[in-house]
Formats: C-alpha cells, structure tokens, sequence
C-alpha cells in the first residue's frame, strides 16, 4: 500500500504476499512460505515508515470470526526522513479473507489455485493529515461516541486529535474526495506543551473516558483529565519518582485512578493518582530489568502486568506479588531488545511480544512443555511458546484486534503485517 507521503488513497488494492515461518530445508536458505500456519495473512507498506499505530474500534460488532471478509481500522504515524512530512494516516482495510489451504499437499496445485485468483485482494482507504514532528507514539479512544488520538511528538509535544472526518472519509468516497480537498486544514483539537522535552509514554484511561496520561525523557509523567468543550485540563505538577526516561504508561483496566509506568532506570512503578504526587507511587520494582524496560501491558482480566527490556527478557508481575520484586514468568527466546508486548484481549494467558530482532512470538502461560519428551528439537523451544512469526524488519508495534478474536496487526521498519494464526 504505498502511497505519496501527502495524498490520499482511495479504495487501493493491497498486494497480500506469503506467510513466512522459519523451517529447515535441504539447501538451509531459513524461510520458507507455510501457509497451513496462518488462518490469516496480509501485508503492505506506507511511504514512510509508521513505527506506531493504534486499531480503532468500530460499529462492525464484537467476536467477528474469519470466516467472512474482515475489516478494520487504524490509526498511525509516520517517521519520515524530514520533519516537516510527516502525517497521521488513518486506515480502513477491507476484504481481509481467509487464506484458502488446499486439501492436497501438492504444492503446484496450490500455485495454480492461487494463479487463478482464489487468493482475493483487499482493499484499502486511508485519509491522511500532517503532523509536526515524527509521530514517536500514537494511542486512539472513543469518548461520547468520538473517536480520538493523542500523539507524541518528537518536538516535545502532545497533541489530541478528532479523527470523525477522517473516519467519514475513509467510509464513504466522496467525504473522501472532500476530506482530500481540506485535509491541510486539519489542526489538532488541544495541544499540550508543558513537557520539557519529546517522549513515547501515552495512555488513555479505559474506566474514566477522556483521561490520559503521558510520560516524557526527562521522568516527568503528566495526568490530563477533560475539561469540556473539547479542552484538557493537565496537571502542572508532574508525577516524579523515575530517573531516567518514562518508556511507557498502562493505566488499569478495572481500577480507576491507577496506573503503572515502566523507565530507562528499569523499574516498573504503580502510581494512584488521588494522591499526592510525592505520595501517588505505591508500588516499586526497583530492578524489574537487567537494563532499560521499553514496554508494559496490563491484562485486562487478571492481576498481571508483562514487560519487556533491552535485556531481551519478556517478563509476566503478578500484582498481588508485586513488592517482592520476582517475576512470575521470564519469557526467553527474544535475541534482541523488546519493542512491544501485549495480552491477548479476552484470553488471560496468551500474550505477545516482539523485537529487533524481527520476531513477534505468541506466548500462552497455560501450556507447559511435557517432561517427558525427549526430542532434541522441541528441548530447544521454550516453555510456553506458542508460535513464531516472522518477516519483518525490526518489529516495533504489535496489538490484538478487540473485536476480531486471535488477530494482531503489526508494524515495523518494512511495513505492516495483518495476520491470525492457527494457534489463537
């Protein structure tokens, strides 16, 4: 899907390329196309790469399977080479089907399948805006039925955009056509320049809508809370107590007023925000990491944070536990730093990660490797890995789709990938 840095696209086919697992073969080249993995598999790329993104949810329904055409929506932004181009893109990806597995095993038969077009292409629209600065993060919301975004800058910035226009846009062609003819005139709904300097950390609280929470390279964490009229009222004094860099922020998803950070300083912290803000740090692990902690995901249905460091190490914090400072799981198979974990959205002991080192891994804390085994090659996979996906170049977003169950989108430096696994 690429596209001009500053055009629209308008019901663009997507080209849908193969599914890549790692296997052995006879001349040991390492990747091999395996179809029979994926339930689903799609992949494009913008202009300039999109390192963050969000998925938007719709008015599609909850729980859609695979069976039919899936849609969906995100938002991302862009790092461009020249600050001045960068834009907010926002997405509709339509007609994501199935991959068609043919019952024979014949793989000739399945290229000629293919050659006879039983593989059908989606279909993209997107609107697109500009953006002051590399978007260094980007996270969506819907409050009172409008869906918004706040992203960080690299010029030191928080902005919250409207996105209604540019979702018309993408639903219908000629608000398209319209949104295309005004798009320069888009401008943040509130901007936000009390950070001292440029961040990554961004999160809306899910149990009191409107509220957000950012976190900058200077430590500082900041609570901004609506104030009507389309204005955020944003508290001046900063919740301090890391040192070094906030990487990330996961408000609660059950308790309102409590959320947890992550830092350079490779601790994680939990914050309540009715308190003081030299008194609001509750809870502290204070070497959760060998080294800096990227990235922190709360499970949305039990008492459990995952994080993931530089040091490779993807690791599950029972809350309950949380001041003895043990994890309750380390998650090892990553060869490079962390970029992105999250729990699966209904399914309590299913995550994913990803890395630089150009893997996403499905992990489920439920399976537990049978002692009995003796095969050398399954010795070598770790407990609770579930499946292994690969393709990318230095993965450095993944989510799962909320409504969509067992489907992730991805981003990285080659593009995105959107895709459902047999496993989940």
């Amino acid at each position: 899907m690429k596209t001009d840095e500053n055009d629209v696209m308008e019901d663009e086919e997507m080209g849908e390329s193969e599914a890549r697992t790692e296997e052995s073969t006879e001349d040991n080249q390492g990747l091999e196309c395996d179809f029979s993995a994926y339930t689903l598999f799609h992949e494009g790329s913008t202009g300039a790469p999109c390192l963050s993104f969000d998925i938007l949810r719709d008015n599609l329904g909850d729980n859609r399977n695979c069976n039919t055409p899936v849609s969906c929506y995100f938002v991302a932004g862009t790092e461009a080479a020249r600050t001045h181009v960068n834009n907010i893109i926002l997405m509709k990806m339509s007609n994501l089907v199935k991959i068609k597995h043919n019952d024979s095993d014949d793989d000739s038969e399945l290229e000629d399948d293919e050659d006879e077009g039983t593989r059908d292409e989606p279909v993209i629209a997107s609107a697109i805006i500009g953006h002051g600065g590399c978007v260094n993060r980007i996270r969506s919301t819907i409050v009172n039925n409008v869906p918004l975004a706040a992203s960080w800058s690299e010029l030191g910035n928080v902005h919250i955009w409207d996105l209604s226009r540019m979702v018309d846009a993408v639903n219908d062609r000629q608000a398209n056509i319209a949104f295309k003819q005004n798009s320069a005139y888009e401008s943040p709904l509130f901007t936000f320049k009390g950070h001292p300097s440029e961040g990554f950390a961004v999160d809306w609280a899910p149990s009191m809508p409107g509220t957000l929470a950012t976190g900058d390279c200077e430590k500082n964490i900041h609570v901004w809370k609506p104030s009507g009229g389309g204005s955020w009222a944003v508290g001046t004094t900063p919740f301090v107590a890391h040192t070094a860099s906030v990487e990330d922020i996961q408000w609660s998803p059950n308790e309102p007023h409590v959320f947890a950070s992550c830092s350079v300083d490779k601790s994680i912290r939990v914050w309540d925000t009715r308190a003081k803000q030299d008194k609001a740090c509750m809870l502290t692990v204070p070497d959760a990491h060998e080294s800096d902690v990227n990235v922190i995901h709360w499970n949305r249905n039990e008492p459990f944070i995952v994080s993931g460091g530089d040091d490779g190490k993807v690791q599950v914090w029972d809350l309950r536990q949380l001041q003895n400072g043990n994890a309750v799981a380390v998650l090892k198979h990553h060869e490079s730093s962390i970029t992105t974990v999250e729990w699966h959205p209904t399914d309590a002991s299913v995550l994913a990660s990803g890395g630089e080192d150009n893997q996403i891994l499905q992990w489920d804390l439920a399976v537990e490797r049978d002692t009995d085994v003796q095969d050398d090659d399954e010795a070598d996979v770790p407990q609770h890995l579930l499946f292994v996906h690969k393709g990318q170049d230095e993965v450095k977003e993944l989510h799962w789709h909320p409504q969509v169950p067992g489907l992730i989108v991805s981003t990285a430096l080659s593009g995105f990938n959107i895709f459902k696994t047999i496993s989940t």
